[in-house]
């Protein structure tokens, strides 16, 4: 994603959200700086409900210049905390540079975000503890991985029991050719590294959560010709989906301010 400026370089609707955020979320990103909207990236609104005031620990999953970050921060409070993890200190760099006047605004006494750079592979190479966090968002990066089985268990090891991971992604309705999976424009844009739906239900599973629920799908369109042509039939969606950690004995689990569906 380096080589874009911003989001109106793109040539597919993949990496545009689909649908408005909730309005709480709205009211939030009205008052972000410009320059984190213009250099954001994503495909869906992975904002659960139930975060206003939950104080709640949350982890953005490719935060990019962390704009589900801020909004989050001010939904969680205070008393809750954000951690974005990214590998690209360019997008790190925009992120990290408002944080502190973000604070002031939000009138928050101590911080409650904070950014590190690293793999979403190796959440704990970049010190992200077992059971430290409630909630896990992702907004159409997951797809970017090589190695999606790998993000989905870190995610599990960092989840406390009873958490879930609430992100948005791209996916297709078929599993892709070599040739489009290595397409560089088609990476980029997020559709290169689409997995098949049902492949990722099996990862998921494998991953040790149980059974994922859909909360949003809505289809991705390919503005590009030469785009259209090599892609064929296949079609892609922008998903938001649920993943619940639960605890062997579900009954220890303590009670979350679940997000609703």
């Amino acid at each position: 994603m380096q080589t874009l400026q911003k989001s109106s370089d793109l040539k597919t609707s993949a990496c545009c959200t689909a649908k408005s955020p909730p309005k709480e979320a709205i009211d939030i990103l009205r008052q972000l700086p410009q320059e984190i909207i213009s250099k954001y990236y994503g495909c869906g609104s992975p904002f659960p409900r139930g975060l206003m005031g939950s104080g709640l620990r949350v982890l953005d999953l490719g935060c990019g210049s962390g704009r589900d970050c801020y909004v989050c921060a001010a939904l969680v409070g205070e008393k809750g905390f954000l951690t974005g993890i990214d590998m690209t200190p360019a997008q790190l760099e925009v992120a990290e540079q408002h944080s502190a006047a973000w604070q002031q605004h939000l009138g928050y006494a101590q911080p409650n975000m904070k950014f590190v750079k690293g793999s979403i592979e190796q959440l704990d190479a970049a010190g992200i503890p077992p059971a430290s966090v409630d909630i896990v968002i992702s907004n159409c990066v997951i797809n970017l991985s090589p190695d999606k089985a790998a993000v989905l268990q870190q995610v599990h090891r960092v989840l406390a029991p009873g958490g879930e991971m609430y992100f948005s992604d791209v996916y297709c309705d078929r599993r892709l050719p070599a040739e489009v999976r290595s397409h560089e424009v088609l990476l980029g844009e997020c559709l290169g590294g689409a997995l098949a739906v049902d492949d990722f239900v099996h990862l998921a599973q494998q991953a040790g959560f149980h059974e994922p629920r859909v909360l949003e799908a809505e289809p991705i369109t390919v503005h590009d010709s030469e785009l259209k042509a090599l892609l064929g039939d296949a079609a892609f969606y922008s998903i938001t989906f649920r993943l619940f950690k639960l605890p062997d004995n579900p009954f220890d689990a303590q009670p979350q301010p679940a997000a609703a569906a």
